[in-house]
């Protein structure tokens, strides 16, 4: 479950290493501004701590979608999935394509489902 202030650590090659969480948006059907975000929603989000020599900066704001959550979740088919961190990956606000070109460790089955089939294509796992 993500909510305001929750802090996700960057799961791409962007340069950022942990973002906090400024308002969740929501998935892309219609159900925007809710209260928890869960694999797949996208977040606004600050940069708290990047590398040194990368284009995103401490205090940036940019947009990214959730990939790996501690909350469990109930998927249709009866099972629960749970990872051990809160991940996020950043994307472009207006194409939602992914601004690094690598991703690390699983995401969530739920990503292609939402439209993020190019960030499903760059994880080393999908589960």
């Amino acid at each position: 479950m993500i909510q305001k202030l929750t802090i996700l650590k960057c799961a791409d090659n962007s340069g950022a290493k942990e973002l906090k969480v400024i308002q969740v948006l929501g998935d892309k059907k219609g159900r925007t501004f809710t209260k928890f975000g869960y694999i797949g929603d996208l977040v606004s989000c600050s940069v708290t701590k990047a590398l040194p020599d990368s284009s995103l900066k401490k205090g940036d704001v940019v947009h990214a979608v959730v990939v790996r959550c501690r909350k469990e979740k109930r998927r249709p088919d009866g099972t629960y999935i749970r990872f051990d961190e809160n991940a996020a990956v950043i994307v472009n606000k207006n194409t939602k394509e992914p601004r690094a070109t690598r991703v690390f460790g699983p995401v969530g089955r739920e990503l292609k489902d939402k439209g993020f089939s190019k960030i499903v294509s760059l994880a080393p796992e999908v589960l």
